[in-house]
């Protein structure tokens, strides 16, 4: 047997595997082959989705369970020792694997991640491949890992046939933090984005603190009651009657897993301290979810709650590090020891991608500035000056301007046969939460009609709507779908199946802005959500370019001046009652109705504007998550040029390629939108004849153009009659589809081709499959010749 000739799987089981097993690796428990660790890409192409490609490691061995502690890549014994090298080390940047090695079935070559200084790359004989316990004893010396820590960090995960295993992120953020507590560190910051997980991490590192008894009792503090309730009943059920919830400022004392709402536990009286109730040391440890809404804010009540337990371990969860002129969790909680940010999550399938639509109306462009003695609704006269929209539903409102952005939303939603896909609508306040309420019953009276809870306000003065909140949340439950709110479901909402996010409210602070979006980043396959669409008629999503959007976090700390912190982080239950107009007045009774005519109201109603929508346009995004802002042929051509400098370069390729679809494949894993250029350049273009005409200036061809020139060549005449009406059915679904579909012998199971029989017996006709495939490559050649 050639060694050269075995493939990379023989090498794997003949010469990698038995090297492992000699040096005392369990191959039950302690070696895993082919792990795949992300699930690829989501790729959206107008409503066709598919999935990029996962990565995949060869070999990940495990010290114990969810512990891993070195990769392998493989390669056949073609290739070097080190020729897997590269993408070893890179899978092992990605997974925190410290020992890391490439091998060809001949030796390893070894790359030791926790070396710092000196040979950090060494080669090994197959027969040398180090032992479990000699790559754990490096990797404690190099952690300064002693017997006591170890006895922590060493502590199984919880597990049983039923549960989940945790991803490789959520993996690595509960090791780090383990094993940093495990080693003193008392104060830990997490940064994870928006539906990946978080208290399911977190209740893996309580879990095992607790079991190891390095922390006894536990304090997991939220700021929303749904945060709480959803934690108990979901992630942290395991702990059963050791969990207890602290309601109505009761403490018992008798557990050793407690939850609470930082409200529920604090207030502005000693009285409402109940935290107070406990001695100072009586927490060993502190979790504290959605950490940046309160806790970094000096004069924060969960800051009270933290120095009183000062002497416990603090762990600070979030999606969002806030960091502003008066506040940081970094100061606090100190550099994030683990951060896995939303563009790795869409990158690792792990989180739903976006398609962006910004909608301008002619009155958010022009602005609206009054007549003369122009009155409200109401009867008040309009204060003069120039209105945009930023005063639009704060200062003033132009009721047409909802009424046109409900039929908008509505209008899009029935022609894209959405009608039953939930929606959120953020708006500025109650006040407009509830007039878009009523634009959207309006618009969607049919379906109001069938039940009228497919429209609910959910704001934090409406029990009615809060009481709805679980049922829009709940995959299972139809309604309600359209949803209005203003602050009360920017967090803390698990709403897996929204696919639409609504952007009507003038939103400032990056933080809002992310937690909004992660509204609708989850991914709920078993019901078809793949993506969600994002309407901003705010241009609010002009904050995707801020290099603070999934940038690291930066400790910006300005001690002097009075500086007013950002919205959306108060940590409030409830929504900013815009009826108020934050003054304290009513809403605008008429003038002689009791009110002060002389004084302004909180909001000018204005009734008789008209509001139109000037357009909308579809942004794109590239194959690294960033929005296209160039147009669309630009950037093309760009990204065509990129990977091919000539039209000769291409030409080969395609010319080479033994189906055009792989080189279609290839251009859209470079981030050409192919589906998207048609629509905008030709629908009747093939994707040959796009990129040609696009980034070469070639005239095109449509594929009519192009098949009646195969038609006048005679081409078929060298085939039998019963070969030829294959042939030119073929050539005229080529026409009508394109070369994609003509490339596939499942095309020959279509109604089409029923009348010439069964595939088997098409093929037949061209002498067996062989010859019909090697007719079909001859013609694509012969349809690309001009």
């Amino acid at each position: 047997m050639n060694k050269k000739d075995l493939s990379e799987r023989d090498i794997c089981s003949k010469y990698i595997t038995p090297a492992l097993v000699q040096s005392g690796w369990d191959l039950q428990k302690q070696i895993r082959e082919e792990v795949t660790f992300t699930d690829g890409r989501i790729i959206v192409r107008k409503k066709v989705v598919t999935r990029g490609e996962k990565k995949r490691a060869d070999y990940i061995l495990y010290y114990k369970a969810n512990m891993p502690i070195a990769i392998i890549e493989a390669k056949d014994n073609k290739h070097s020792l080190g020729a897997g090298m590269q993408q070893a080390i890179n899978y092992g940047d990605i997974l925190d694997i410290p020992f890391v090695y490439s091998s060809n079935g001949d030796g390893f070559i070894e790359h030791d991640r926790t070396v710092n200084s000196g040979a950090v790359e060494r080669e090994l004989a197959l027969s040398q491949f180090p032992s479990p316990e000699e790559l754990w004893h490096r990797y404690k010396a190099a952690k300064g890992i002693d017997n006591t820590t170890e006895e922590t960090i060493v502590e199984d995960y919880y597990f049983t046939q039923e549960s989940k295993s945790p991803r490789y992120y959520q993996r690595i953020a509960i090791n780090r933090a383990v094993e940093a507590i495990a080693k003193g560190q008392d104060r830990i910051l997490l940064v994870m984005a928006t539906g990946t997980g978080k208290t399911y991490t977190a209740f893996q590192i309580i879990y095992r603190l607790w079991k190891s008894k390095t922390k006894k009792r536990i304090l997991f503090l939220a700021d929303r009651n749904i945060l709480v309730d959803q934690t108990m009943t979901n992630d942290f059920a395991p702990f059963g009657d050791k969990m207890t919830k602290i309601k109505n400022r009761k403490v018992d004392k008798a557990h050793e897993i407690y939850l609470a709402l930082y409200q529920g536990i604090s207030g502005s009286e000693d009285f409402q301290n109940a935290y107070k109730e406990f001695s100072k040391d009586f927490f060993d440890l502190i979790i504290i979810d959605e950490c940046h809404r309160g806790s970094a804010k000096e004069d924060s009540a969960w800051r009270e709650i933290l120095e009183y337990f000062s002497s416990a371990t603090h762990v600070g969860l979030t999606a969002t590090p806030k960091e502003t002129k008066d506040t940081s969790n970094i100061s606090y909680f100190g550099e994030p020891i683990y951060t896995y940010s939303l563009k790795q999550g869409i990158e690792d399938g792990f989180l739903a991608p976006y398609k962006v639509i910004r909608v301008l109306l002619d009155k958010d462009v022009e602005g609206f500035r009054p007549t003369k003695g122009q009155r409200d609704k109401y009867g008040y006269e309009i204060q003069d000056r120039e209105y945009n929209i930023k005063d639009y539903d704060k200062n003033l409102i132009l009721e047409k301007r909802t009424r046109t952005v409900a039929k908008m939303v509505s209008d899009y939603l029935k022609s894209n046969q959405s009608r039953m896909a939930k929606t959120i609508f953020f708006c500025v306040d109650i006040d407009h939460a509830e007039r878009m309420r009523q634009a959207l019953v309006n618009e969607n009276a049919d379906m109001v009609a069938k039940n009228s809870k497919y429209v609910m306000r959910i704001t934090g003065d409406n029990e009615e709507g809060k009481a709805e909140l679980d049922n829009f949340i709940d995959p299972n439950e139809p309604y309600p779908v359209l949803v209005t709110t203003s602050k009360l479901m920017t967090t803390g909402v698990d709403a897996k199946t929204c696919q639409f996010i609504v952007l009507d409210s003038n939103i400032n602070s990056m933080i809002e802005f992310k937690q909004i979006i992660g509204r609708g980043t989850r991914i709920r396959e078993d019901f078809g959500k793949l993506y969600f669409t994002i309407i901003d008629f705010r241009n609010v999503t002009k904050l995707f370019a801020d290099p603070d959007f999934d940038g690291d976090p930066v400790v910006v700390i300005d001690t002097g001046g009075d500086g007013i912190p950002p919205s959306g982080g108060d940590g409030d239950d409830d929504d900013d009652d815009g009826r108020n107009g934050g003054n304290g007045n009513p809403p605008n009774p008429p003038p002689g109705g009791g009110g002060i005519i002389n004084d302004p109201p909180a909001k000018y109603y204005v009734h008789n504007v008209e509001v139109k929508v000037l357009n909308h346009r579809v942004y794109y995004y590239d194959k690294d998550g960033k929005l296209i802002t160039e147009s669309l042929i630009d950037y093309t051509k760009k990204n065509v040029k990129n990977e091919f400098k000539s039209l000769n370069d291409f030409l080969q390729k395609w010319n080479a390629a033994d189906k055009k679809e792989a080189v279609i494949k290839e251009l859209e894993a470079q981030g050409i939108l192919i589906d998207e250029l048609q629509d905008e350049v030709g629908k009747d273009l093939d994707p040959f004849d796009l990129i040609c005409h696009v980034a070469f200036d070639q005239p095109p061809l449509t594929r009519r153009e192009r098949a009646e020139q195969v038609k006048k060549r005679n081409y078929f005449a060298k085939y039998s009659d019963q070969a030829r009406v294959v042939l030119e059915a073929l050539l005229e679904k080529y026409a009508d589809t394109g070369i994609e579909n003509l490339e596939s012998i499942e095309v020959l199971k279509i109604p089409e081709f029923q009348s010439f029989g069964s595939p088997i017996e098409i093929v037949k006709r061209f002498g067996g499959k062989q010859g019909y495939m090697t007719a079909i490559k001859e013609l694509g050649k012969v349809i690309y010749s001009a």
